[in-house]
């Protein structure tokens, strides 16, 4: 729950710094520019909201890991989801406007989290998982949108190097295998979820793994 709480709150802070011309470049969200993540980042604060406040009295159906599932197609930013998160986006046309709204609802959802019971059940998805699988596989989400935030903007700080770990160790329990250890945690985040292509050197590190990568999340 503490690496929750300090991965989004790098993530916040990330946004907070964003030059104010940053909103315009792309993200590394397929589709999406800055602007469009930073709006997606509050649509899952909410969520993180409303999953808190809906318990489970029944046993956890998944763990953290298990909250994930692995999709068979790279997204292409077509979905219609995706697409209304751009409509939405383009709606507050300030993006102090956007800035304000995730550090509104985003801080009062570090400080749900900060309060919840890491042993009680919630329901979110037709999934019952222990509060801290769910602020658990939340580390893996922030940590996945901070590389793509900064995915274009050279100067910006890299989530923290616990989230990034963290995050590894989840995604190959997700793949059910162990990405070579030549590779850092940040480049197994990029190239593991098909963020980045590998280069040669890595593809040949990847050995087998190479055939299977990458694992879009969803």
């Amino acid at each position: 729950m503490d690496l929750f709480s300090r991965s989004w709150a790098a993530l916040r802070t990330a946004v907070a710094e964003l030059p104010a011309d940053g909103f315009q470049r792309p993200s590394g969200c397929t589709g999406w520019l800055v602007r469009d993540l930073v709006c997606h980042l509050i649509i899952d604060a909410q969520d993180v909201l409303i999953t808190l406040v809906t318990p489970a009295d029944t046993a956890p159906t998944v763990d953290a890991a298990g909250y994930w599932s692995v999709e068979d197609r790279l997204p292409t930013g077509e979905d219609p989801l995706d697409a209304l998160t751009v409509r939405l986006a383009a709606a507050y046309e300030d993006p102090h406007l956007l800035t304000f709204h995730l550090d509104d609802v985003g801080s009062a959802a570090g400080r749900a989290a900060e309060l919840a019971d890491p042993d009680s059940r919630v329901r979110t998805q037709d999934m019952v998982l222990t509060v801290g699988d769910y602020l658990a596989a939340y580390v893996l989400e922030w940590t996945l949108h901070h590389l793509d935030l900064t995915a274009h903007l050279p100067h910006a700080a890299d989530p923290p190097a616990e989230g990034l770990a963290r995050s590894r160790t989840m995604l190959e329990q997700i793949s059910g295998s162990a990405f070579p250890a030549s590779f850092t945690d940040k480049d197994v985040l990029l190239v593991g979820t098909g963020r980045r292509a590998p280069t040669q050197a890595e593809r040949s590190a990847l050995g087998e793994l190479a055939a299977r990568v990458p694992f879009v999340l969803g």
